[in-house]
């Protein structure tokens, strides 16, 4: 049977652990409100009238993706592809090839970060393991100007960072919706994540200060980890109404 993604793969560790996801998706949540195309996003108001909801339907598209056989998961690419196709007919206007592979190059290089911040470093093979399944997707896409390795995702990667992003009305508007729908304590918890994982120039832009105090807490949460306890924190982290969903998220994290 041939899978999207090889059964060893280090992709498969990376997205079947719910820590590493909800740290990925505080870093694209950080760097989807500064991208330049953003308001593709708000076009259908469905991000901002429900940010976490989205995350994790995201996560639903992409662990379908990451986990199911070649067929199934090039038919949930497609799907993904029909979708935005749907959303670009409503509004008369296509969404730029580069804001698709902005979102390709997060995932990549969140995975990377995510994994190493609460696992431990990848290897440069493993690395490029990660960018050669984004690849993959990107290429069913039918994305164009899509790097060919690693290195020269680097200099894309960089180039995108300073080309596509910009501090603007609705990254201040995405922000609120953020505390909104998080409350006071989970809102400064993930901009703390924020701080830790994003690139410079994201910390910059929404001036993330990392707080001492958070070192403290994650290095706590890598224990409860270790004791088997950190769906406990989860739980009680988690907003009340999505408290479901992260039950399920980590009960898929155990299934695979």
């Amino acid at each position: 049977m041939e899978y999207f993604v090889a059964k060893n793969s280090i992709v498969r560790k990376i997205w079947s652990d719910s820590d590493v996801i909800l740290f990925i998706f505080a870093g694209a949540s950080a760097e989807f409100a500064l991208n330049k195309a953003v308001d593709w996003l708000y076009f259908t108001g469905k991000l901002p009238a429900n940010p976490i909801g989205r995350l994790f339907s995201t996560v639903t598209y992409a662990q379908k993706i990451v986990f199911s056989e070649q067929k199934i998961a090039v038919a949930a690419i497609q799907q993904i592809t029909a979708i935005h196709t749907s959303v670009e007919n409503k509004r008369g206007a296509q969404i730029p090839n580069w804001a698709y592979c902005s979102v390709l190059y997060m995932l990549i290089d969140y995975s990377i970060k995510a994994y190493e911040v609460l696992k431990k470093p990848l290897t440069y093979t493993e690395k490029e393991e990660v960018f050669e399944v984004f690849l993959a997707m990107g290429i069913h896409m039918n994305l164009s100007d899509l790097p060919s390795n690693y290195q020269e995702w680097e200099l894309a990667r960089a180039n995108q960072l300073s080309e596509h992003l910009i501090a603007s009305n609705f990254s201040r508007d995405l922000y609120q919706q953020y505390h909104k729908h998080l409350g006071f304590i989970r809102y400064h918890l993930l901009k703390q994540v924020q701080a830790k994982i994003c690139p410079p120039k994201v910390v910059e832009l929404l001036s993330l200060k990392q707080q001492v105090y958070f070192w403290g807490a994650l290095k706590g949460y890598k224990l409860l980890k270790m004791l088997k306890l950190s769906s406990v924190t989860q739980v009680i982290l988690a907003p009340a109404k999505f408290k479901n969903e992260f039950k399920s998220l980590n009960r898929l994290a155990l299934e695979v």
